[in-house]
């Protein structure tokens, strides 16, 4: 037999026989010896890994980004140095809040995170399919999230926990629009955009500092799907968006987008109108017009799902010289958690795996021994800094610009002046066509039907708040009063909270 076809064990000792177990007698018992059995069993008991939270279902390809504009007066990343500059990448599509299992078509946001592997190491750009988010503060996250889950008792979704945290959380109403849009409900991962959502900070070699907003639009043209259209689809196809991106890059199709940057100086961000570090707010494309600046093409298919796509790990605390975080409160917490998850899935030397491992950079960090090191673990060289043995040194000329910070240490809540409702209302009012606005409330009343009548009432208020018209369609479409739902828009958040209260 060809040597390279031979079955073998993991540690490559030749197989003789994969159909019967080594037994006492035909009958058995099945004797301790069999090392292969073993091993099989063993191996087999282990093989998945914990499931993500948030993201647990998602596809994946390889592909480049090709720089097509010149923004070196804006940001001294290599990667985007040079027109025509090609940078290899691997991105991951994904649902967010269902299981593993769960249908592509479910009405959720969708994961769209990109790993470019640069010269500088590698940069993570971890977004979704939305430019807005459900909250601000980090501290709400674990409570969000569990309410998108399952009830700790029947373990099924509710509709109670889902539009109770929402109805009491105003700030939600502008993300809650546009998930129960047709946009929450994407045709499929080649017709949807990826989006920042959290504003970062770009410095060029000079030092000068802009802040700026990421928008991957498809070059396929958006494509959603209608409420019956994705409840057709979750019966007939639930894995239909991994198949249709695997399928398109195979056939010899493969999917683009067109990166466009929105930018501001420090000097605009001050007088901006609205707060650039609120994750609920856009950027009104017609107050910063946004500029193109690359594009991204997938078109390579994993090999190996489980090796490339499930063991892929994005961090947005990835960042290569040339881009640098913002005081944006949810995107500092990012920054641990993200990490934090993946140390708890694939260990802490995830970053050897090579779908996440630097392909263009070598990695030299003081960083020993763990779970599956998998390369010479730093051979013999210093495990400490600072050492007189030649090991790896920091070198000051990556240092990033200063970010000036000042202010009493405290449980600050968001001060700034605008609200919660005005960008929902533009968009009810502004963006959405007659049919948009009429799926919009029938998608809120399918799903805000299975709710508690007073949840109902809270919840319609903030749409009323956002538009007369968004709440009064609502009320009448869930039978409520639309003099009620009046009344109570009127009413302050903690009056509102205690007249639904039971």
């Amino acid at each position: 037999m060809d040597k390279d076809k031979r079955l073998t064990t993991a540690f490559g000792i030749p197989v003789d026989d994969d159909q019967n177990s080594r037994t006492a007698g035909p009958r058995g018992p099945v004797l301790m010896e069999d090392v292969h059995l073993l091993e099989k069993l063993a191996h087999f008991d282990r093989e998945r890994i914990p499931e993500r939270v948030v993201h647990a279902k998602g596809a994946g390809a390889h592909g480049y980004f090709e720089v097509t504009a010149d923004v070196t007066k804006y940001t001294c990343a290599d990667f985007l140095s040079q027109v025509g500059k090609r940078t290899e990448v691997f991105v991951r599509f994904s649902t967010v809040g269902g299981e593993k299992g769960s249908p592509d078509a479910a009405r959720d946001p969708r994961g769209f995170a990109v790993k470019f592997y640069t010269a500088e190491g590698n940069y993570d750009f971890v977004g979704n399919n939305t430019p807005v988010f459900f909250i601000r503060d980090p501290l709400k996250f674990p409570d969000f999230i569990h309410t998108q889950k399952r009830h700790p008792a029947t373990n099924l979704p509710d509709p109670d926990m889902f539009w109770d945290f929402l109805s009491l959380t105003p700030e939600s109403i502008h993300q809650v629009t546009i998930l129960f849009s047709d946009r929450g409900t994407p045709a499929t991962y080649r017709h949807m955009n990826g989006y920042s959502s959290h504003t970062f900070q770009w410095y060029n070699a000079e030092g000068q500092t802009f802040w700026v907003q990421y928008h991957f639009k498809t070059d396929q043209g958006i494509r959603n799907m209608t409420r019956e259209e994705a409840q057709a689809m979750c019966a007939k196809d639930p894995d239909h968006a991994t198949r249709d991106l695997y399928e398109a890059i195979a056939a010899g199709d493969p999917p683009s987008w067109t990166l466009e940057m929105q930018i501001l100086t420090p000097e605009q961000a001050r007088d901006f109108k609205w707060d650039i570090f609120d994750i609920t707010k856009v950027w009104p494309h017609s107050e910063v017009p946004p500029v193109t600046v690359g594009r991204l093409v997938l078109d390579r298919k994993p090999v190996n799902y489980f090796a490339e796509v499930e063991q892929s790990a994005f961090c947005p605390g990835s960042l290569v010289p040339g881009i640098a975080p913002s005081p944006d409160k949810m995107l500092q917490a990012r920054l641990f958690s993200y990490h934090d998850t993946h140390i708890h899935r694939l260990g802490p030397n995830h970053h050897l795996i090579p779908v996440n491992a630097a392909r263009n950079a070598t990695g030299a960090s003081y960083q020993r021994d763990g779970m599956m090191r998998v390369d010479d673990n730093g051979a013999g060289g210093p495990n400490y800094w600072p050492n007189s043995f030649g090991g790896p040194a920091p070198d000051a000329g990556y240092r990033r610009p200063p970010v000036k910070v000042s202010g009493q240490a405290d449980r600050h809540a968001f001060s700034h002046p605008n609200d919660d409702f005005e960008q929902a209302g533009m968009l009810y009012r502004r963006v959405m066509s007659d049919a948009d606005r009429a799926n919009l409330v029938g998608n809120i009343v399918d799903h805000l039907s299975g709710a508690q009548p007073r949840l109902q009432r809270r919840q319609t208020a903030l749409f009323y708040k956002a538009d007369p018209d968004y709440g009064i369609r609502v009320a009448r479409g869930l039978g409520l009063d639309p003099a009620d739902v009046e009344k109570l828009a009127a009413m302050s958040p903690e009056e509102r909270a205690a007249a639904t209260a039971s």
